[in-house]
């Protein structure tokens, strides 16, 4: 053998391992003719401390919920020390409030598997984008509010400690606010994925609505509907050129919880569509790791 042939190399020691758990059921939702399983995916830094957790919840018009995308996030998260959880949650054709309600679930149970999965529960976070955005919002101006604790665990509590958006909606009604013309009146209609969200489909005896139909409902299904003082920290994340959810709903959510004397931080990435490559770089991806570490 030759001696071009033999290599040795150094390796320094790092903590960086990380173990990925799949296929965890956090919900079971059983109606008289089905179950419907809710499950998440769980990345946990290989170390014997109790650890910080994020949350993270996905974008999808509120018609999917792909709870394993935005990985370079999430194991950037991972890789900073933090357990990360993505979870889905019910989606159109399932109405509000089917999803804050298992998004309150997901957080408890996290809490209440803590120690399996090396938790410190006083210190979780949560991230979302796009309608995972939504959700997030809801569930950092929904705390303390008893009306969305349902399921298993309610003897945990579902507070958090930070929260993070990501070009998400903070009021159903006005979307495309900002917008030209014929980018709102798609929000106008009945088929709209907001107006889905609140009333359902136009079947049997349910004519279906506009998402101007009940605007009390469509109000109390908003973040803006919630804000009060006491929330906790907000990083809230828009791109200057989205195209499918205005920058308006992430500047109005700033001012509103800055109005009511909350700890909120705006970040507009220049150039940014809704989900686009902006949101992959690593820029925006440190910006919210360093975040969460300044906040959790």
């Amino acid at each position: 053998m030759s001696s071009q042939d033999k290599e040795e190399i150094c390796v320094e020691i790092s903590n960086g391992q990380i173990d990925m758990i799949t296929g965890i059921v956090y919900r079971q939702i059983i109606s008289q003719r089905s179950v419907k399983s809710l499950q998440m995916t769980v990345l946990v830094p290989r170390n014997d401390e109790p650890k910080p957790a994020i949350l993270y919840f996905p974008g999808g018009g509120f018609t999917s919920a792909d709870y394993n995308k935005f990985y370079e996030i999430r194991h950037a998260l991972a890789q900073a020390g933090f357990v990360v959880a993505g979870a889905e949650y019910r989606t159109i054709p399932d109405t509000f409030p089917a999803p804050v309600v298992d998004g309150k679930a997901a957080i408890r149970y996290l809490k209440a598997h803590a120690e399996n999965f090396g938790i410190d529960p006083l210190r979780i976070g949560l991230l979302g984008d796009s309608a995972g955005g939504y959700l997030v919002q809801m569930l950092g101006t929904t705390m303390g509010e008893t009306f969305f604790e349902e399921g298993e665990y309610l003897d945990e509590n579902s507070d958090v400690a930070s929260v993070v958006s990501m070009f998400g909606i903070s009021d159903l009604t006005n979307i495309g606010e900002g917008y030209e013309e014929k980018l709102k009146a798609f929000h106008r209609s009945p088929a709209s994925t907001e107006a889905l969200l609140l009333h359902g489909p136009a079947f049997y005896n349910s004519p279906g609505n506009t998402i101007f139909g009940d605007l009390d409902k469509a109000k109390f299904a908003s973040p803006v509907g919630h804000i009060k003082s006491g929330h906790p920290p907000f990083m809230i994340m828009h791109g200057t050129k989205d195209q499918l959810v205005s920058p308006v709903q992430s500047i109005q959510l700033f001012e509103q919880l800055k109005a009511k004397n909350n700890d909120a931080k705006l970040v507009m990435v220049k150039d940014a569509g809704h989900g686009d490559i902006f949101w992959f770089q690593p820029p925006v991806i440190q910006k919210i790791v360093d975040y969460f570490k300044e906040t959790i």
